[in-house]
């Protein structure tokens, strides 16, 4: 809690004690108890415990409710943010995941993208759209939730007044450490999305007929066969993606707003457009950034491997090469461009719609 939250309450308390009769206004006490007695007849002093807890109740209580309130409300425009992103990504993540994991098989995006349309249809693009949407939705209401939270923890621990006044290395502080959570709850339906996705090329590789599986029906193969830790695949390379990755896309995204936003304004007043613009930017710095963690943990889950992200990324740099660290950056790009402007248009216009209805 903040200094000027302490002081509220210490002239919150005074006040109350003024007006009970226990001190004057210089301080001065202008009752005595007798000892051990409670306070409770005609015309004594209350208790210690009447005139402290309603100011306790009248000074904390908003405090607490606006921050319950701001957590909500982020939480809600991530949900929604993720609803979108999905929607308009979907299907260039699918050639994303095939061709990383996937490389000899395809020889660009569009062969990919091509391919999978004339073998499974739109459905064969959506593939992996329930656990994308649980993925997302799971993902980025924790994760700005928890970047509201973060963003106030940083605001205090240096001093600054406002979250609106934090500096661009600070927001990105905030979202290294917010991602830190999300990642748990991505990795269990990151990992079910991504064996969805490749579902038809393991089978060919393994001379089979792919299996028409559903998101629930492979939750439930793989936690018969290899028990909630089969669900974590690929844990420590979804930390080590994701929290760099966020530092790069909120100070990304901060600092494009920043640049965006024009004199006597403020960043809140920069119009959809170039909240999408800025959206578009901050996806754009994650992917590049983050890319060759992503292949390697798409190996991992989608190969169900229990080796170390190490090993993992020794081996495909001594047999592939560092290209194949970038297999599939160009559909990430195409994708993201849209599909993180989406999610953050969605999300500041959620969080707009909710503050004007609960303020």
């Amino acid at each position: 809690m903040e200094a000027r939250d302490f002081n509220a309450i210490r002239i919150s308390l005074l006040r109350n004690v003024v007006s009970l009769g226990v001190l004057d206004s210089p301080g001065h006490c202008t009752t005595q108890l007798t000892p051990g007695h409670s306070g409770k007849g005609k015309g004594e002093v209350p208790s210690s415990t009447a005139v402290f807890w309603p100011a306790v109740k009248e000074s904390i209580g908003p405090v607490l409710m606006q921050h319950y309130k701001d957590t909500f409300i982020d939480l809600m425009g991530g949900s929604m943010g993720g609803v979108a992103s999905v929607y308009v990504g979907q299907p260039l993540d699918t050639v994303k995941v095939k061709m990383q994991t996937f490389p000899n098989l395809y020889r660009g995006m569009v062969g990919c993208f091509s391919q999978t349309l004339k073998r499974d249809g739109v459905r064969g693009l959506y593939a992996g759209t329930v656990p994308a949407l649980a993925a997302n939705i799971a993902e980025n209401s924790v994760l700005f939730a928890a970047y509201g939270v973060c963003q106030k923890a940083v605001a205090y621990s240096t001093g600054v007044q406002k979250v609106e006044d934090l500096s661009t290395f600070a927001n990105a502080s905030a979202g290294f450490f917010a991602a830190f959570f999300s990642s748990l709850t991505l990795c269990p339906t990151e990992l079910v999305k991504c064996r969805l996705q490749a579902m038809r090329e393991m089978a060919t590789i393994q001379n089979k007929e792919p299996e028409r599986l559903g998101p629930w029906k492979l939750t439930r193969q793989i936690l018969k066969s290899d028990g909630i830790p089969g669900l974590f695949r690929g844990l420590t390379s979804t930390f080590a993606r994701e929290m760099p990755g966020y530092f790069f896309f909120f100070g990304g995204y901060e600092a494009s707003r920043a640049l965006m936003t024009p004199p006597g304004k403020t960043k809140d007043e920069i119009g959809p457009l170039k909240t999408m613009i800025c959206g578009g930017i901050a996806g754009v710095i994650l992917w590049t950034a983050i890319f060759p963690t992503d292949v390697v943990k798409s190996r991992i889950q989608v190969a169900g491997s229990t080796e170390p992200m190490i090993k993992v990324t020794k081996q495909i740099l001594r047999t592939e090469g560092v290209a194949a660290l970038y297999n599939g950056l160009g559909p990430t790009v195409v994708r993201t461009f849209p599909a993180t402007g989406a999610l953050f248009l969605a999300y500041e216009g959620t969080k707009k719609v909710l503050h004007n209805l609960m303020d």
